[in-house]
């Protein structure tokens, strides 16, 4: 990891426009036994994550293709394990390394022609989708998820090697996993061949994916450092229209679910895409009170149109993060999420909008009664972004109050929001631990 010295170093050259680079025949230091720092966001609580750090040499890996990522996780065994990525893996492939495309996964006699023909609103109503076509998704979508749903195992470290380590199409799944790190990897286009129409979704319907880059279901003590998620090579804004709704694509970017709890996610970038974080799934999961503790710190959300994050009943500390939508970004709705019974913390946060993006629309509540939000930048000018929430939304939403009943204190130097965000444009994101 960046020691707090190497971060000081990065600073001063950044300063005095100085590239703190390899030497040229030197070797990148291998992080793949690194470990998560004391004190470095919720995920150092409770003994720390360190991952498969301990793993004997027969459970280290360097993996190529998905045949040989399969085989390294095990099954999401909960042997401790370094599994090191090289190159691109694309997980919509045969066990022989052949490319799969949706057509390939088509079952029983789907095809979207039908199904849209199958369940028009006009003659199919607002019933869920049932019969042949329904069923020949749902077929058609198992096979999908077989080659695509890798499971994460407790005790694991996954690295990216080099600066160009890929892994595409697929979703990472910790579920009930424990001690987990992954770092220095860009996960692309967690692409859904067979979306489900949900007829009374939102009151006018709309299109349901399954598949997220990383999703964290009851898993704990989780450290995600410097990845690079996005949608890249499919963007749902790029998709046709059905039934009056987009047809997307693809769900979350990094999903934390169903009690997961000790999480860090720093120094990474989420790219391009609608739905980039959720923290806690429903209003009426109170088995997640007290759990969902959830540290963001020194990532970029650019081109991203909600959800950076939305949180539920979690204490979540969002610090020195960096919020850049973009001219063209494709309905841009939120950046803080506030529902039921959440607690965010927010600290010096820089966000970067277009004219027509007012400082109020950053945060959107659903049930939510606090936010803590201090320090914030807008468009280079400090801004108090809880009184000018409330002061824009008393007529339509709840007034939020500060205090969300605790104050974080696993944390390193908390930045200025304007140097936060220099040295998050320079840093975050895969390939660039220095």
């Amino acid at each position: 990891m960046r020691t707090r010295r190497g971060l000081q170093l990065a600073v001063l050259a950044g300063m005095l426009g100085l590239t703190l680079s390899t030497p040229a025949g030197a070797e990148a230091r291998d992080i793949s036994r690194d470990t998560l720092a004391p004190n470095d966001g919720w995920a150092s609580a409770g003994g720390g994550t360190t991952g498969g750090s301990t793993a004997d040499d027969a459970h280290v890996f360097t993996v190529r293709n998905r045949s040989e990522l399969v085989r390294a996780l095990d099954g999401g065994s909960a042997t401790p394990k370094i599994i090191r990525i090289a190159g691109t893996v694309d997980a919509n492939t045969t066990d022989d390394g052949d490319r799969l495309d949706c057509d390939d996964y088509a079952a029983d006699g789907y095809s979207l022609k039908k199904y849209l023909a199958a369940y028009d609103p006009r003659t199919w109503g607002s019933a869920k989708p049932s019969g042949p076509q329904e069923e020949a998704r749902q077929a058609s979508a198992a096979r999908q998820a077989e080659r695509v749903e890798l499971a994460v195992g407790s005790n694991t470290t996954i690295v990216g090697l080099g600066d160009r380590a890929v892994l595409k199409g697929a979703s990472l799944q910790l579920r009930d996993a424990d001690n987990v790190i992954v770092r220095n990897l860009e996960l692309r286009d967690a692409y859904d061949c067979f979306p489900v129409w949900q007829p009374n979704n939102g009151g006018l319907g709309d299109w349901k994916t399954a598949y997220d880059n990383i999703w964290l279901r009851g898993a704990t003590h989780v450290w995600v450092d410097h990845v690079t998620l996005s949608d890249k090579g499919h963007l749902d804004e790029d998709e046709p229209t059905y039934f009056a709704r987009n047809y997307l694509r693809h769900d979350g970017l990094l999903d934390i679910t169903n009690g997961s709890d000790l999480v860090t996610v720093s120094w990474s970038r989420f790219a391009d895409h609608d739905k980039a974080m959720l923290i806690g799934n429903g209003d009426t999961a109170t088995g997640d009170r007290g759990k969902l503790r959830v540290t963001l710190h020194h990532n970029e959300f650019e081109g991203v149109v909600q959800r950076a994050p939305r949180v539920r009943f979690g204490q979540v500390h969002v610090y020195n993060n960096r919020y850049v939508v973009p001219e063209d970004v494709h309905d841009y709705r939120y950046s803080l999420g506030v529902s039921t019974e959440s607690a965010v913390y927010a600290e010096n946060n820089a966000f970067t909008a277009p004219g027509h993006i007012e400082v109020a629309d950053l945060v959107k509540s659903w049930n939510g009664t606090a936010l803590h939000a201090t320090g914030s930048l807008f468009n280079g000018y400090p801004v108090d972004l809880l009184t000018i929430y409330n002061a824009y939304n008393s007529g339509s939403e709840r007034d939020l109050t500060a205090d969300v009943g605790w104050t974080p204190t696993l944390h390193g130097e908390i930045d200025s929001a304007r140097t936060a965000d220099r040295e998050v444009a320079r840093s975050a994101g895969a390939g660039r631990i220095r």
